[in-house]
């Protein structure tokens, strides 16, 4: 058959067919990336849980907001006057980096921005102190990894760990002391952490 004998009609309804087809192939819960002048990443999907509220079509804009990351030091070596003996949370004085501001530098407790896997790790050094700590980072009150020093023949040892935790939005994450005393300070001790990746 010919195509110039086809009525103009059922070409345009072919023509829209062929093309209709592979578009409405896709579900509607598939997600593409736009790239819009090599500048801006699109991302259209249904149920933008681990993005702030989009429009009415669950369109979200992702951009360097999403960023989440500090790191603590202990600048001074303070007693442990400085530390609560009811609660034995290790508190550090300085403020390396703070994105998007999820660590509170007062309670020295970090503030997990939405539910992801997180990253922390920790360095805490005991000075003078023949005894042997325990340090544990804990989320909501439950340790999740510890770490020891306890070697008597040094004058400073460290207290040092790291690991990956997923957490929800609004759990907590700080350092706790769990054994021992920093009866000689805790100058030069670190605490870091960042959203690896939302969920």
């Amino acid at each position: 058959m010919h195509l110039g004998s086809v009525h103009p009609d059922i070409l345009l309804l072919l023509g829209m067919l062929l093309l209709w087809g592979p578009l409405g192939s896709r579900g509607q819960n598939d997600t593409e990336p736009i790239i819009l002048e090599g500048k801006c990443l699109v991302v259209c999907d249904s149920t933008p849980s681990s993005e702030p509220a989009g429009n009415a079509l669950g369109m979200s804009v992702r951009s360097g907001s999403g960023r989440v990351a500090f790191s603590a030091s202990r600048q001074t070596n303070h007693e442990p006057t400085d530390m609560s003996n009811r609660t034995m949370i290790i508190y550090f004085d300085n403020i390396l980096v703070n994105v998007g501001t999820h660590f509170d530098q007062e309670s020295s407790v970090f503030l997990a921005p939405r539910r992801g896997v997180y990253s922390f790790n920790f360095h805490v050094v005991k000075a003078y102190n023949r005894q042997t700590i325990q340090v544990s980072l804990m989320v909501n009150g439950w340790p999740m990894i510890s770490a020891f020093a306890g070697d008597q023949d040094v004058t400073r040892e460290a207290a040092t760990n790291a690991g990956l935790v997923i957490m929800e939005k609004g759990d907590k994450a700080y350092l706790r002391l769990e054994r021992g005393n920093l009866m000689g300070g805790w100058k030069y001790s670190t605490f870091s952490g960042f959203l690896v990746f939302p969920l």
